[in-house]
């Protein structure tokens, strides 16, 4: 099987050792701590500018729910036909209506302003009513990929129910298992899932090469986002073993 390993980033210095480290494709983020909020105009042009690699945007405007208003959906919108304008190979976005079903009518107006970018409908789908309602809607929504941990807090958690979704999706749309997927339990969950395709943030943090600290401020606040481009080969290698 050809497998394929998305990686999340959070700023311009992740993305570089994610893209040193053999990743296939980004999730380009701000707010990882909030599951991910789009990121600047600026950062997403520079990435595109530098790296070559496949590139989606999160458009999500806030943490919290995926219900969102007239006016955060407009500008959502927007930010969405920016990535087109940018060169983007895809967005990564997700709505829900507040009975628990997919917003049908949101999901396809982002499909369209987009094309003919690639759709990921993200992890909004594990808040969903019933995951296998969703997955039809979504499939004739016109989106390429789900990135789901199963609706459990992480993806080896939620192995059962995406290995039914693989089977259902039956090649319809990707079904990316993400949250918690490491080196120790990728291979586990190729063979448990079916799944070809895997998202993982592997997050980490590195020192601030700041020489002056402020003794107000702990050592939290000298502490920078970091992604470990050997972590990302051994993701790679843990997955294609055996």
């Amino acid at each position: 099987m050809n497998y394929l390993i998305e990686i999340a980033t959070a700023d311009l210095e992740t993305t570089r050792s994610a893209v040193e480290g053999g990743a296939d494709r980004i999730e380009l983020c701000a707010g990882l701590s909030e599951g991910g909020t789009t990121p600047s105009y600026g950062t997403i042009r520079q990435c595109r500018e530098m790296f070559a690699v496949s590139l989606f945007p999160i458009i999500r405007i806030r943490g919290g729910d995926f219900l969102y208003s007239d006016d955060e959906f407009t500008a959502m919108l927007s930010d969405a036909r920016l990535c087109r304008e940018l060169g983007c190979e895809g967005v990564v976005a997700g709505f829900l209506l507040a009975d628990g079903s997919i917003d049908r009518k949101r999901t396809e107006a982002i499909v369209e302003a987009v094309y003919p970018l690639e759709l990921t409908f993200h992890r909004a789908f594990d808040r969903c009513r019933d995951p296998f309602e969703a997955l039809e809607t979504l499939i004739q929504s016109g989106c390429q990929r789900i990135l789901t941990s199963g609706q459990q807090p992480d993806a080896p958690g939620g192995a059962d129910l995406i290995a039914q979704l693989v089977r259902a999706a039956d090649e319809r749309i990707v079904i990316m298992p993400g949250s918690g997927v490491r080196p120790e339990n990728i291979r586990a969950l190729a063979n448990h899932t079916g799944a070809a395709e895997f998202h993982s943030s592997l997050r980490s943090k590195r020192k601030s090469d700041m020489k002056y600290r402020h003794a107000a401020f702990g050592e939290g606040d000298f502490m920078n986002p970091a992604i470990s481009a050997e972590d990302v080969r051994a993701l790679r290698a843990a997955l294609e073993a055996g």
